[in-house]
């Protein structure tokens, strides 16, 4: 009689390369999701707030709404439109010019502001800081009344100093004056927003390079020009990126003006203020979200230069 023992054990059913596979996931680690837990309701709001409302307007521009159809799909007709469109390129022209002139003022004002600070040879220097950046905390519709107020050719400061001259030597609102005065308001505004930014980045500066530059004789403009200015560039880059984004979206300023000035300020003043009045008061919804999208990609496009070329100068 033949023991159990002796009997030969049956080969296994299972093929190698399933078992192999059973093997792999037995000891692969389930997925954690947990990180979902804390970035979902972020996720959840990104998605709705801005990709939404970003296909909508997408989704608008390729259409007409046409008195004999109806809404209809035109695909780029609107596109085309725009880019012939001479009153839209005429705000496109003033924010460009806006920006080349008054963001350069700004960021230099903000940045002697911010090593006047870091020098720390400015007597009351945290009272100063605070005084800078105060008008950033005044809501931007607040400040331009409190400007236009000022402004003002029949009442106000400005209407004040011409009586007392006895001239007309201030007129803010004069049209060849406009521009100017709005990038007045807008550098008040945003000077302090920009300082503290450019004071943040002097403030994490090694005290050794200080330290260095004192041994080799180094001082004043040289420690600036040599240290604290190449430190910084990274500051200047992303302050010059939003002050280039804040340009192009210029609305604000102009349109609470525009009481004040409507035969300078136009509905078409920005290309902002053209969208915004194309839809609003000329129910051109679908013109107004091609305008929004052109000047959007525009803004992006500018944007990423300045970044690609601030980086590769930080990288020499």
């Amino acid at each position: 009689m033949t023991s159990t023992l002796d009997r030969p054990t049956p080969a296994s059913s299972t093929p190698p390369a399933q078992s192999a596979r059973a093997r792999t996931r037995a000891h692969r680690p389930r997925r954690d999701w947990r990180g979902w837990q804390f970035t979902g309701p972020f996720a959840i709001v990104f998605v709705l707030v801005f990709l939404a409302p970003l296909a909508y307007a997408l989704f608008l521009s390729l259409f007409q709404d046409r008195l004999i159809g109806g809404n209809r799909f035109v695909g780029l007709d609107n596109y085309v439109t725009a880019l012939s469109d001479p009153q839209f390129w005429d705000g496109f022209l003033r924010v460009v010019l806006f920006l080349l002139i008054q963001v350069p003022i700004m960021l230099v004002l903000a940045l002697i502001a911010a090593l006047a600070i870091d020098s720390a040879r400015l007597y009351a220097s945290g009272v100063f800081r605070m005084v800078i950046f105060l008008p950033y905390a005044v809501p931007a519709v607040v400040a331009v009344l409190i400007w236009g107020f000022m402004y003002g050719d029949t009442f106000g400061l400005a209407a004040n100093i011409n009586d007392f001259l006895g001239s007309d030597v201030l007129k803010p609102f004069a049209g060849q004056w406009i521009l100017a005065s709005i990038g007045n308001i807008v550098t008040w505004e945003f000077i302090g927003y920009n300082m503290l930014i450019f004071y943040s980045a002097l403030k994490t500066i090694p005290a050794d390079l200080y330290e260095a530059a004192e041994i080799d004789g180094a001082r004043g403009f040289q420690v600036i020009r040599a240290i604290k200015i190449p430190a910084a560039r990274g500051a200047i880059v992303i302050a010059t990126i939003f002050s280039i984004i804040g340009s192009f979206q210029l609305f604000n300023e102009p349109n609470v003006l525009k009481p004040l000035a409507e035969n300078v300020i136009s509905s078409y003043f920005t290309p902002n203020m053209y969208a915004y009045n194309l839809s609003f008061a000329g129910q051109q919804f679908n013109y107004a979200a091609t305008v929004a999208i052109i000047m959007g990609l525009i803004t992006a496009v500018i944007a990423y230069v300045v970044q690609l070329r601030g980086t590769r100068k930080e990288d020499r």
